[in-house]
């Protein structure tokens, strides 16, 4: 007797179907993964070296390796960042190589900060807002110009964005954020604010959620640190402690550095303020608070700003409790801006890259947050058009000011002028009158890092500014004058050069770019011409 199988008639679905059926992590991971190697394509396609500061870390921590002492009062140094130096300690294991090394940290930062974004908006606003907070910040060309030249302030931004990521997780989780503050608080002082809040946060009572649900009052003390009276819970006084420790990791290492290098534990905070009034960086209070919008406009570009603005009232009114820790890090962090720039600080627009990457996430809601509404909905039909409009807004601006030449220009002008020293420096004729006369000027600070990285020299005696012999003869004094009259080797950019590393500063001089009497030309390239006088 025959037999038959009954089954159920198979349903092919089709590509379409089955990729909706993918979730949102797979998603996700797909996209971290495509981001990794974009990100690593861009590194090796536009090779660029690192900035000002990012290079003094690199030579810092290369000192330190070798065992010597930094020098952080050369002329018109950056500000000593602590955790930046010790990456520059590992980086300069590398060698030359080392400079490259710097730049792919700044890029890895970045990458970091896009995943933390997209992190950030899921936990508190769902997938769409996550991925729209990610693509926010992926096409801030502000930020990928700055990561690519290596600045230190990009991994200082996915530190604060992950510190906010890690309390949304688990709120007052204590230990994690309070580490991950500690590390963006010794590349940046704002972070120290941050971990100073935070632990106020931690330390506060708050109510038992157990009373709430069983409607009994507990009394005791947890493993964990943690102890309940009646309603409230707060941390033992042991616990309140440790995470206090933990908050003043950042400045307590910070001082201890300075003090160790310069006898002094507050000299950042001292040379820091002196540099901005030499350089006509300060403000005045009004002025600050004017530089918060004219430097978020400049950084996330109008549309997003307004989109921002939008989404702080749209998610207070639509989910106040999980805006609560983003919106208070953007508060925070304009706060500590612009109190920094009222008490005499530099006023920089890379100083603000933290509120200004913390709003991506309120502009993200405005421009997804329909997606949290009940499908069909007519507010959530409204919601849409509303945001096409803003995006249809943001495209025509980029469309119109965005010149991706202009950024593939100045990367490779990094790159160009970089390597055209090198190429100076190690001419065989500059190589010996640099035997003879071991004194190499410059016409400003911009180029004296690059100048120390290629010749790998500890310390900066031999390797000077001329607007600083200038600017001491205009003090009376003519010591660094005659040392580089007696016998030296002198460089001058030329060409665009110029302005990119001789006279950009107040203070710059075009009387440092005109050869010194007695000197005569050894070598000249398209963005260099050398000098000496031995």
């Amino acid at each position: 007797m025959a037999s038959a199988t009954l089954s159920k008639p198979r349903q092919d679905s089709t590509p379409l179907q089955r990729l909706r059926t993918v979730d949102a992590s797979t998603w996700a991971k797909v996209g971290f993964a495509l981001l990794c190697v974009g990100a690593l394509v861009g590194y090796f396609a536009f090779p660029t070296y690192p900035t000002y500061d990012s290079f003094y870390a690199l030579i810092w921590g290369r000192d330190l390796l070798h065992f010597h002492l930094p020098d952080f009062r050369v002329y018109r140094g950056p500000t000593e960042h602590p955790l930046a130096i010790v990456f520059g300690m590992f980086c300069s294991i590398f060698g030359q190589g080392g400079a490259r090394l710097m730049v792919l940290g700044s890029i890895a930062s970045f990458v970091a900060g896009v995943a933390g974004m997209y992190r950030l908006g899921r936990l508190c606003f769902g997938p769409v807002v996550g991925l729209i907070a990610a693509l926010l910040l992926l096409s801030r060309f502000f930020l990928e110009n700055l990561a690519a030249q290596g600045y230190l302030d990009i991994s200082y931004v996915a530190l604060i964005v992950w510190a906010v990521v890690l309390e949304v997780e688990r709120p007052r989780r204590g230990g994690g954020v309070f580490l991950t503050l500690a590390a963006a608080g010794l590349l940046r002082p704002d972070a120290w604010v941050l971990s100073g809040v935070y632990w106020l946060w931690c330390a506060w009572p708050r109510r038992s959620e157990s009373h709430g649900r069983s409607g009994r009052s507990m009394e005791g003390t947890g493993e964990s640190g943690v102890s309940t009276t009646a309603n409230r819970v707060s941390l033992t006084n042991h616990k309140r402690v440790q995470y206090l420790a933990l908050a003043a990791i950042a400045p307590v290492v910070w001082a201890g550095v300075d003090t160790v290098v310069t006898g002094n534990p507050l000299y950042s905070l001292s040379s820091t303020a002196g540099l901005a009034q030499e350089l006509e960086r300060t403000q005045g209070f009004s002025s600050v608070v004017a530089s918060v919008w004219t430097f978020g406009v400049r950084i996330d570009k109008l549309p997003v700003i307004l989109g921002g603005l939008l989404g702080v009232p749209l998610v207070v009114w639509l989910a106040p409790r999980r805006a609560l820790v983003p919106l208070a890090a953007l508060v925070l962090l304009v706060f500590v801006f612009i109190a920094e720039g009222a008490a005499g600080a530099s006023v920089i627009d890379r100083y603000l890259m933290g509120a200004a990457t913390v709003l991506l996430l309120f502009c993200a809601v405005t421009v997804g947050g329909w997606a949290m509404l009940q499908p069909g909905s007519k507010l959530r039909r409204v919601w849409m058009v509303g945001a096409a409009a803003l995006v249809a807004f943001g495209t025509a601006q980029v469309a119109t000011t965005l010149s991706l030449s202009s950024l593939r220009t100045t990367l490779a002008y990094h790159e160009d002028f970089h390597k055209g020293l090198a190429v100076a420096l190690e001419d065989p004729v500059v190589k010996a009158e640099m035997r003879r006369c071991p004194l190499l000027s410059l016409p400003n600070n911009k180029l004296i890092p690059d100048a120390r990285w290629i010749l790998d020299s500890v310390g900066q005696r031999d390797i000077v500014a001329r607007s600083e012999a200038r600017a001491d003869v205009a003090k009376g004094s003519h010591t660094l004058e005659h040392r580089i009259q007696r016998g030296s080797v002198a460089v001058y950019p030329l060409g665009s050069a110029v302005f990119f590393e001789a006279i950009v500063d107040v203070g710059d001089d075009p009387r440092d770019q005109i050869p010194l009497t007695g000197f005569k030309r050894i070598y000249a390239s398209r963005y260099y011409a050398v000098y000496a006088n031995c």
